[in-house]
């Protein structure tokens, strides 16, 4: 991990634009992003300066895809680690650049290179733990004190938990403290076998039942569930919309201008993390490309946020250069601006926190 300013500019110009109303956006759902940019390596957060404008803040992360945060607590996953954070600032208090969440790494488990995807926070054993998507391995795991990692479940069209990456199992949808569904890109049984079913063999699994409730997707992520409604990226199409369980149709809500990874809400709007395709490889000659011709337009990387009643996107954010690609999003309710203690300098030896009881 290392640090470097979001704002640096360079020969390059700026790194982000943003709609004009972005920050006012944020003032009214009063709350503050992340995202993680695996391709580059970077956790970011998105918020607002104490004069309203736009401030962003990144930590280097060595492939940096995972994402949960409740706003206290931070989980991230990195090239063969998973990272937990938490806030050190009490209420009221901020940091010398006016954050008002300081996430501070606390704990750091060696899990090996297997290809961390979603994580959220479940109950394993009556003990609140991350549970994440082990794409390598093709399951769902959770740390472990003796091992690289416990698996807790996998899909029913996998035979063997071996590294090979059968069916690219990648997003997660938890129901509070249970892990309810998943998606995977195919439901191939042999090695690296999921790239032959980019175009249209993705799933949506219900974990409990392990049953196929939604197929016929192209390279599916992001899977949410909010507002009584089950939600999806359709990653390969580029579109967002909703799967009803009981029949398994897939509902198209809105285009996105991008390879579509990374979901998250709040009030009646959805936060969408997008990606340029790669030319070549496990992006290429998908109905995305189509439709962006169609509609005169070239894949973004950065954010968009949508209005759920209208399907529209009121706000968005763009990265110009140098990072192409993200993994996921999240969204920091009653934050305005947070930031984080890296590696690299020597801010995280002199950060010592004394743990706070009450007598």
């Amino acid at each position: 991990m290392s640090e470097t300013p979001a704002n640096n500019q360079g020969d390059k110009g700026p790194l982000l634009t943003l709609s004009s109303r972005f920050a006012e956006w944020l003032a009214s759902v009063d709350a503050s992003l992340s995202l993680t940019t695996y391709q580059a390596g970077r956790l970011f957060f998105v918020g607002r300066k104490v004069d309203g404008g736009v401030r962003a803040h990144e930590r280097m992360i060595e492939q940096c895809q995972g994402l949960w945060t409740d706003g206290q607590s931070l989980w991230t996953s990195g090239l063969y680690m998973l990272w937990r954070f938490e806030n050190m600032l009490r209420k009221g208090e901020t940091t010398p650049a006016g954050a008002d969440r300081k996430f501070v790494p606390v704990e750091g488990r060696v899990v090996g290179r297997i290809d961390v995807h979603d994580i959220g926070l479940g109950e394993v054993d009556g003990i609140r733990r991350p549970v994440f998507v082990n794409t390598l391995y093709n399951c769902l795991a959770t740390f472990s004190d003796t091992a690289s990692f416990r698996p807790l479940w996998r899909p029913k069209f996998i035979s063997a938990l071996v590294g090979e990456d059968r069916c690219h199992l990648n997003g997660l949808a938890m129901d509070g403290a249970r892990a309810a569904f998943a998606t995977a890109v195919s439901r191939s049984d042999v090695a690296d076998g999921w790239r032959d079913r980019r175009h249209d063999g993705g799933v949506l699994i219900d974990v409990a039942t392990s049953e196929i409730v939604a197929s016929g997707l192209s390279m599916p992520h992001s899977p949410r569930l909010y507002g009584g409604k089950l939600w999806l990226l359709n990653s390969g199409t580029g579109e967002f919309g909703t799967v009803d369980p009981a029949d398994g149709i897939f509902t198209p809500v809105c285009f996105c201008p991008g390879y579509a990874r990374g979901l998250a809400f709040i009030g009646h709007y959805a936060v969408i993390g997008l990606s340029r395709p790669r030319r070549g490889g496990a992006f290429a000659g998908l109905a995305l490309d189509q439709r962006l011709t169609e509609k005169d337009a070239a894949a973004r990387c950065g954010l968009v946020i949508v209005d759920l009643d209208t399907g529209n996107v009121v706000e968005w954010l763009r990265f110009e250069h140098t990072i192409d690609e993200l993994y996921d999003v999240a969204v920091l309710p009653g934050v305005r601006s947070a930031e984080a203690i890296g590696f690299k300098f020597d801010d995280i030896q002199r950060e010592i926190t004394i743990e706070r009881r009450t007598p």
